[in-house]
């Protein structure tokens, strides 16, 4: 039977919040936040005694337990965590990492009232998007730019602008799905312009799409292969043969992009990865590409290409509802910014410094970890340095490895899906990747700021 004794000594909500614990909470967090963990204290504590449990119900050991529940509440659900699963675009991790340059300008923006839509010189209202217009066009050597808020609104709206009612050639090894289960075909039926399929899965000439055009084409797509490679018996129609079909029966050539490339990834390895300055040397009329992969900035739609057809684009009422915010536009500006000296944008990027980072610098940032584990863990676990192989991630570089260097771990006391679960359910967490029953923490993806944390986290998972 309850305690009934013990049932009636529960305190009340106001009890509690005018005990000196409650001044203090209400001190250092919300009101409504330190009233609903009292509520769920107090209902837990009297589910158990209905239970025929015998929990403390002091006054000292309900106010821990609420403490508690009021600190989990008052965490941020988005919080910062560490990749060391060595994919650099990692999309559920929040894809690419702001340098410290977009991240100053994003905070004296914020912070402070701005000339987002405002010419000071003139005095008068100003145009949101002429602040990027311009290095866009420098960096690019396109006629002109508009940003969107992500890479498939880019697509989107080049789609209803110039097609609506209208066809779309697109080849059949074309016709990708982007991620989050959203395709070319379904951004293209909500567009309301009409697919027309020309090729094969692995096989398209330039005869395909001159014989597929008729009086109802809008546009001619190409989509680049940026997280998908079809190898062996294939062809595909390049850009430059594209634009002359486009040129011959006067309909637009637009390229998506997708991962956004605008420093030659050649001297790393990848040689398949068409920079947006070479897309728009070879002759197509707009060019969409992301923010947040492969340019390393934030998450945007970027669309580059002649003035003629931005302007279109610019007018369109729907780019009200796909604007990017002055956030998005420090973040994105500051990102654009570094890329005016190559070596510099390689060194201060995040994204282009570890996809571009030397076995070198990768090998001596393992050891680091490796030895400073080694000290606390080694009787606990087995570690070891091992070589192996990134992936760019995010949608990008498809069939690029990159070599890099992991510490593998396994203990010896629990599983290394245990040792995995601890990890990632730590604080922070750590996402790690399992690989041949041990736990491999892969030291590209690692910045050298959260060595000492990672260690920490490590240490604890493995001695708990």
């Amino acid at each position: 039977m309850p305690d009934k004794k013990k049932l009636s000594q529960l305190p009340s909500v106001d009890e509690c919040l005018k005990s000196p614990y409650g001044e203090e909470w209400l001190n250092t967090y919300y009101r409504k936040i330190i009233v609903l963990s009292i509520r769920e204290t107090i209902d837990a504590k009297r589910q158990e005694l209905l239970d025929d449990a015998n929990p403390d119900i002091s006054m000292d050991a309900i106010a821990a337990d609420i403490e508690k529940n009021i600190i989990r509440h008052s965490e941020y659900r988005l919080r910062p965590l560490i990749n060391a699963s060595g994919v650099v675009i990692h999309t559920n991790l929040g894809r690419s990492i702001l340098s410290d340059k977009a991240m100053e300008n994003i905070a004296a923006i914020a912070r402070s009232y701005s000339n987002l839509e405002y010419d000071i010189a003139k005095g008068k209202r100003g145009k949101r998007y002429s602040h990027i217009k311009n290095i866009l066009v420098e960096l690019t050597g396109a006629e002109d730019a508009v940003v969107v808020n992500n890479n498939a609104a880019a697509v989107l709206i080049c789609l209803d602008t110039f097609a609506k009612a209208m066809e779309v050639i697109v080849s059949r090894g074309e016709l990708v799905e982007i991620g989050g289960s959203f395709r070319i075909p379904e951004v293209m039926k909500s567009s309301g312009a009409i697919l027309r399929e020309v090729g094969t899965t692995n096989k398209t000439h330039k005869a395909d799409y001159e014989n597929a055009v008729c009086g109802n084409t809008g546009l001619l797509l190409k989509v680049h292969q940026s997280n998908y490679k079809i190898s062996g018996f294939t062809q595909e129609v390049p850009v430059p043969d594209l634009v002359k079909v486009g040129k011959e029966f006067k309909i637009p050539v637009v390229s998506d992009l997708g991962s956004g490339c605008m420093i030659s990834l050649k001297p790393y390895g990848v040689h398949d990865e068409p920079t947006v300055q070479e897309v728009i040397k070879e002759g197509a009329d707009l060019v969409t590409f992301s923010g947040d992969k492969l340019l390393g900035g934030p998450q945007a739609g970027i669309i580059v290409g002649r003035k003629k057809l931005v302007q279109k684009i610019q007018n369109n009422p729907m780019m009200r509802a796909m604007r990017i915010d002055k956030m998005t536009f420090a973040a994105l500006e500051a990102t654009l910014m570094q890329y005016l000296d190559e070596e510099k944008a390689i060194k201060h990027v995040p994204t282009l410094r570890m996809l571009t980072e030397t076995g070198d610098i990768i090998k001596k940032r393992v050891k680091k970890i490796f030895n400073a584990l080694k000290k606390s863990v080694s009787d606990k676990a087995i570690l070891e340095v091992q070589p192996d192989q990134s992936r760019a991630g995010g949608g990008s570089l498809p069939e690029a490895d990159f070599p890099t260097f992991v510490i593998s771990i396994k203990p010896h006391n629990m599983s290394v899906n245990a040792l995995e679960k601890k990890l990632r359910l730590g604080d922070p967490a750590v996402i790690a990747r399992i690989k041949e029953d041990v736990l491999q923490i892969d030291a590209r993806t690692i910045q050298d700021r959260e060595i000492k944390t990672l260690v920490n986290c490590v240490i604890t998972s493995l001695s708990t």
